[in-house]
Protein backbone atom coordinates (compact mmCIF):
# COMPACT_ATOMS: atom_id res chain seq x y z
CA UNK A 1 0.00 0.00 0.00
CA UNK A 2 1.45 3.65 -0.84
CA UNK A 3 2.81 5.49 2.15
CA UNK A 4 0.11 8.37 1.12
CA UNK A 5 -2.70 6.47 1.00
CA UNK A 6 -5.38 6.56 3.93
CA UNK A 7 -5.13 3.55 6.13
CA UNK A 8 -8.85 3.46 6.61
CA UNK A 9 -8.89 3.98 2.38
CA UNK A 10 -7.00 0.98 1.76
CA UNK A 11 -8.52 -1.54 3.89
CA UNK A 12 -11.63 -1.13 2.50
CA UNK A 13 -11.14 -1.04 -1.22
CA UNK A 14 -11.54 3.50 -1.29
CA UNK A 15 -14.90 2.95 0.70
CA UNK A 16 -15.74 4.60 4.48
CA UNK A 17 -17.42 2.23 6.49
CA UNK A 18 -20.14 4.18 9.01
CA UNK A 19 -22.02 1.92 11.25
CA UNK A 20 -25.98 3.56 10.98
CA UNK A 21 -28.53 2.30 13.09
CA UNK A 22 -32.16 3.66 12.59
CA UNK A 23 -35.77 3.43 14.89
CA UNK A 24 -38.65 3.26 12.72
CA UNK A 25 -42.44 3.43 13.30
CA UNK A 26 -42.30 -0.11 11.69
CA UNK A 27 -41.16 -2.32 8.72
CA UNK A 28 -42.30 -0.50 6.00
CA UNK A 29 -39.41 2.11 4.85
CA UNK A 30 -41.81 3.42 2.43
CA UNK A 31 -45.00 4.24 4.68
CA UNK A 32 -43.44 3.57 8.01
CA UNK A 33 -41.94 6.73 10.16
CA UNK A 34 -37.88 7.48 10.83
CA UNK A 35 -38.21 8.40 13.89
CA UNK A 36 -34.51 8.41 15.37
CA UNK A 37 -30.76 7.70 13.25
CA UNK A 38 -27.22 7.60 14.72
CA UNK A 39 -24.14 7.29 12.70
CA UNK A 40 -20.66 6.03 13.97
CA UNK A 41 -17.61 6.66 12.38
CA UNK A 42 -14.64 4.62 12.95
CA UNK A 43 -10.62 5.06 12.67
CA UNK A 44 -7.60 2.49 12.50
CA UNK A 45 -6.02 3.33 15.66
CA UNK A 46 -1.54 3.18 15.85
CA UNK A 47 -1.76 0.02 16.65
CA UNK A 48 -3.49 -0.58 13.01
CA UNK A 49 -6.80 -1.81 14.80
CA UNK A 50 -10.12 -0.13 13.79
CA UNK A 51 -12.02 1.25 16.76
CA UNK A 52 -15.37 3.58 16.96
CA UNK A 53 -14.19 7.31 16.84
CA UNK A 54 -17.60 9.79 16.77
CA UNK A 55 -21.04 9.26 17.37
CA UNK A 56 -24.05 11.00 16.30
CA UNK A 57 -27.57 10.72 16.59
CA UNK A 58 -31.22 12.54 16.03
CA UNK A 59 -34.49 12.66 16.85
CA UNK A 60 -36.46 12.26 13.80
CA UNK A 61 -40.11 13.77 13.56
CA UNK A 62 -42.44 11.77 11.89
CA UNK A 63 -42.50 12.86 8.03
CA UNK A 64 -46.46 13.83 7.00
CA UNK A 65 -48.82 11.03 6.52
CA UNK A 66 -46.50 8.48 7.90
CA UNK A 67 -47.90 5.26 9.68
CA UNK A 68 -46.30 4.69 13.54
CA UNK A 69 -47.14 0.87 14.80
CA UNK A 70 -47.89 1.04 18.08
CA UNK A 71 -45.74 -2.43 18.61
CA UNK A 72 -42.95 -0.14 17.48
CA UNK A 73 -43.37 2.78 19.88
CA UNK A 74 -43.59 -0.10 22.63
CA UNK A 75 -40.46 -1.65 21.01
CA UNK A 76 -38.38 2.01 20.98
CA UNK A 77 -39.40 3.04 24.58
CA UNK A 78 -40.69 6.69 23.69
CA UNK A 79 -43.54 8.68 22.43
CA UNK A 80 -42.72 10.30 18.87
CA UNK A 81 -45.33 12.82 19.03
CA UNK A 82 -43.80 13.75 22.63
CA UNK A 83 -44.04 17.81 23.15
CA UNK A 84 -40.75 17.72 24.55
CA UNK A 85 -38.80 15.17 22.17
CA UNK A 86 -35.80 17.18 20.63
CA UNK A 87 -37.17 15.83 17.23
CA UNK A 88 -35.92 17.86 13.71
CA UNK A 89 -37.34 17.51 9.93
CA UNK A 90 -36.64 14.30 8.39
CA UNK A 91 -34.42 16.50 6.13
CA UNK A 92 -32.25 18.27 8.43
CA UNK A 93 -31.75 14.89 10.37
CA UNK A 94 -30.42 13.46 7.35
CA UNK A 95 -27.89 16.60 6.20
CA UNK A 96 -26.48 17.04 9.26
CA UNK A 97 -25.96 13.19 9.14
CA UNK A 98 -24.67 13.30 5.64
CA UNK A 99 -21.99 16.63 6.63
CA UNK A 100 -20.38 14.37 8.92
CA UNK A 101 -19.84 11.67 6.92
CA UNK A 102 -18.54 13.63 3.48
CA UNK A 103 -16.04 15.62 6.66
CA UNK A 104 -14.95 12.14 6.96
CA UNK A 105 -14.79 11.31 3.61
CA UNK A 106 -12.61 13.92 2.92
CA UNK A 107 -10.22 13.64 5.95
CA UNK A 108 -9.82 9.61 5.19
CA UNK A 109 -9.65 10.04 0.92
CA UNK A 110 -11.74 7.82 0.78
CA UNK A 111 -14.10 7.47 -2.45
CA UNK A 112 -17.86 6.78 -0.95
CA UNK A 113 -19.62 5.81 2.67
CA UNK A 114 -20.79 2.28 2.82
CA UNK A 115 -23.47 1.53 5.58
CA UNK A 116 -22.54 -1.04 7.85
CA UNK A 117 -26.02 -2.26 10.38
CA UNK A 118 -26.63 -5.10 11.99
CA UNK A 119 -29.54 -6.43 9.30
CA UNK A 120 -28.31 -3.78 7.41
CA UNK A 121 -30.72 -4.25 5.10
CA UNK A 122 -33.64 -2.78 7.06
CA UNK A 123 -31.18 0.39 8.08
CA UNK A 124 -30.36 0.75 4.40
CA UNK A 125 -33.81 0.42 3.07
CA UNK A 126 -35.19 3.36 5.41
CA UNK A 127 -31.91 5.65 4.65
CA UNK A 128 -32.91 5.16 0.79
CA UNK A 129 -36.63 5.83 1.26
CA UNK A 130 -36.28 8.89 3.56
CA UNK A 131 -33.37 10.04 0.74
CA UNK A 132 -35.66 9.72 -1.79
CA UNK A 133 -38.80 11.57 0.14
CA UNK A 134 -36.73 14.26 1.08
CA UNK A 135 -35.31 14.91 -2.78
CA UNK A 136 -32.07 15.14 -1.36
CA UNK A 137 -29.84 14.51 -4.48
CA UNK A 138 -26.46 13.67 -3.11
CA UNK A 139 -26.51 10.94 -1.15
CA UNK A 140 -22.96 9.51 0.44
CA UNK A 141 -23.84 6.04 1.16
CA UNK A 142 -23.67 3.41 -1.23
CA UNK A 143 -27.26 2.97 -3.19
CA UNK A 144 -27.07 -1.24 -2.13
CA UNK A 145 -23.90 -2.57 -0.94
CA UNK A 146 -23.34 -2.42 3.01
CA UNK A 147 -21.66 -4.03 5.29
CA UNK A 148 -24.01 -6.50 7.57
CA UNK A 149 -22.98 -7.72 11.29
CA UNK A 150 -25.35 -10.41 11.47
CA UNK A 151 -23.78 -11.92 8.47
CA UNK A 152 -20.04 -10.93 9.62
CA UNK A 153 -20.67 -12.22 12.94
CA UNK A 154 -22.78 -15.77 12.10
CA UNK A 155 -19.51 -16.47 10.01
CA UNK A 156 -16.78 -15.30 12.76
CA UNK A 157 -18.53 -16.23 15.88
CA UNK A 158 -21.69 -18.21 15.08
CA UNK A 159 -24.08 -15.87 16.63
CA UNK A 160 -26.48 -13.87 14.42
CA UNK A 161 -28.42 -11.93 17.65
CA UNK A 162 -26.95 -8.63 18.07
CA UNK A 163 -26.49 -9.37 22.18
CA UNK A 164 -25.37 -12.82 21.78
CA UNK A 165 -22.91 -11.66 19.11
CA UNK A 166 -21.24 -9.15 21.23
CA UNK A 167 -21.14 -11.70 24.24
CA UNK A 168 -19.54 -14.11 21.91
CA UNK A 169 -16.86 -11.10 21.12
CA UNK A 170 -16.33 -10.70 24.28
CA UNK A 171 -18.20 -7.24 24.79
CA UNK A 172 -20.91 -5.93 26.79
CA UNK A 173 -24.59 -5.32 25.69
CA UNK A 174 -27.25 -3.41 28.31
CA UNK A 175 -30.75 -4.70 27.43
CA UNK A 176 -32.71 -2.04 29.07
CA UNK A 177 -30.25 0.56 26.62
CA UNK A 178 -31.00 -1.56 23.13
CA UNK A 179 -33.23 0.07 20.75
CA UNK A 180 -31.65 3.34 21.46
CA UNK A 181 -29.89 4.48 17.90
CA UNK A 182 -27.48 5.97 19.88
CA UNK A 183 -26.68 2.51 21.82
CA UNK A 184 -26.86 -0.18 19.20
CA UNK A 185 -25.03 2.33 16.56
CA UNK A 186 -22.43 1.59 19.04
CA UNK A 187 -22.69 -1.60 20.22
CA UNK A 188 -22.79 -2.42 16.04
CA UNK A 189 -19.92 -0.11 15.64
CA UNK A 190 -17.94 -2.24 18.06
CA UNK A 191 -19.31 -5.76 16.96
CA UNK A 192 -17.76 -4.76 13.78
CA UNK A 193 -14.34 -3.36 14.70
CA UNK A 194 -14.34 -6.73 17.05
CA UNK A 195 -14.48 -9.07 13.75
CA UNK A 196 -12.46 -6.92 11.12
CA UNK A 197 -9.87 -7.00 13.69
CA UNK A 198 -10.25 -10.80 14.10
CA UNK A 199 -8.85 -11.05 10.42
CA UNK A 200 -5.98 -8.37 10.83
CA UNK A 201 -3.71 -11.41 10.56
CA UNK A 202 -5.22 -12.51 6.60
CA UNK A 203 -5.54 -8.91 5.55
CA UNK A 204 -1.81 -7.99 6.31
CA UNK A 205 -0.97 -11.57 5.09
CA UNK A 206 -2.49 -10.73 1.57
CA UNK A 207 -0.51 -7.04 1.63
CA UNK A 208 2.44 -8.31 1.83
CA UNK A 209 2.28 -10.69 -0.94
CA UNK A 210 0.41 -8.13 -3.13
CA UNK A 211 3.56 -7.37 -6.21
Amino acid sequence: MPEDTQPIAGRFRGFLPIVVDVETGGFNAVTDALLEIAAVTLKINDGGDIEPSEVFRFHVKPFEGSNIEPASVEIIGFDPNHPLRPAIDERDALTRVFREVRRELRATECNRAILVGHNAFFDLNFLNAAVERCGIKRNPFHPFSSFDTATLAGVALGQTVLARALAAAGLDFDANEAHSAKYDAFKTAELFCAIVNRFKPVYENWIRHQP
